[in-house]
């Protein structure tokens, strides 16, 4: 008779708590809930609530991962500096605020070295994160607000925002005029590195999507839902698409097309940040009404436990 030994060339375990990380088929015996586990994978990605924002504000601006993020800016109103960190648990207020407050926008960096950009009302004023203070920088060659930005302290890019086309580029010490945008957009988002972003979406309902090759825009699929000010967070090649006025809807990016995630956020809201992967994502705070809120992004492909029963 085949055994599950002569097919893997080893029994199954028994085990107290469920192993990690899983690989996908994988057959255990929890010992402690008496029950046989099944490996798999997500076909779809999914949310969870997360912990709460200090500061309830709208347009904010995000940068990090997952399970290290950094959120400053926004309106509460009036607009504000306020820093927070998130440890993939709770938020911790920062001491240290943005020197110039404002809201809509730019951020792209990581939790510990980050850049903040434009702003509320057509700001130009740009400054740099070093995991406790933020620095004043050089100026953005244009000041505009509801911009968007994609990726690190040393390098990267900043478009659109205000029905602008402009796009800008960052080498950790100034800022230089390239390629503009295609389209003239209010309020778009993006996600990606200095050499290969996307920009989507805008104001009123636009569904426009353009990647980014390092010298110039390329149109690319259309998002399936028209909306502005979302979280957006991936690299070009696998990123996400949150939220938006007034929506939960979530779409995920391959590089051309965009596919509709059949789970949206638990909370519908425009002006909410993002950071992360299309792997392991955070979308937090926005409007209306004026939140809090921090939900956590799993995307399709993560290792997933299924009890095996006899039906």
């Amino acid at each position: 008779m085949t055994t599950y030994k002569g097919i893997n060339g080893f029994a199954v375990q028994s085990v107290a708590t469920d192993p990690s990380p899983l690989d996908e088929g994988q057959v255990w015996y929890n010992n402690a809930t008496y029950a046989f586990k099944l490996a798999g994978l997500s076909t779809v990605g999914t949310w969870a609530a997360g912990g709460n924002l200090n500061t309830a504000r709208q347009g904010l601006a995000g940068a990090g991962t997952q399970t290290a993020t950094l959120a400053f800016g926004g309106a509460t109103p009036p607009a504000t500096g306020a820093t927070e960190l998130y440890n993939g648990t709770s938020w911790t207020t920062s001491p240290a605020s943005l020197n110039t407050a404002r809201n809509s926008l730019a951020g792209f960096g990581t939790q510990t070295a980050a850049i903040a950009a434009g702003g509320y009302l057509n700001l130009n004023a740009s400054e740099s994160w070093n995991g406790s203070s933020w620095t004043n920088t050089p100026n953005l060659n244009t000041g505009r607000r509801a911009l968007a930005g994609a990726g690190i302290q040393t390098a990267g890019l900043v478009f659109g925002g205000a029905n602008q086309t402009n796009t800008e580029s960052w080498n950790g010490s100034s800022w230089t005029a390239v390629n503009a945008r295609n389209t003239s957009v209010d309020e778009n988002s993006g996600f990606g590195t200095q050499a290969a972003a996307v920009a989507f979406g805008g104001y009123p309902s636009v569904t426009t999507t353009e990647n980014w090759n390092g010298t110039s825009w390329t149109a690319s699929g259309n998002l399936n839902t028209g909306r502005y000010a979302m979280a957006g967070f991936g690299i070009q090649t696998a990123g996400v698409a949150a939220g938006g006025y007034t929506t939960g809807a979530t779409e995920l990016y391959n590089g051309s097309t965009w596919t509709t995630n059949p789970n949206s956020m638990a909370t519908g809201r425009g002006n909410v940040a993002g950071a992360g992967t299309q792997s392991l994502g955070l979308a937090f705070g926005g409007t209306p009404p004026l939140s809090v809120a921090t939900e956590e992004f799993t995307g399709p492909g993560a290792g997933s436990t299924k009890t095996v029963t006899v039906s």
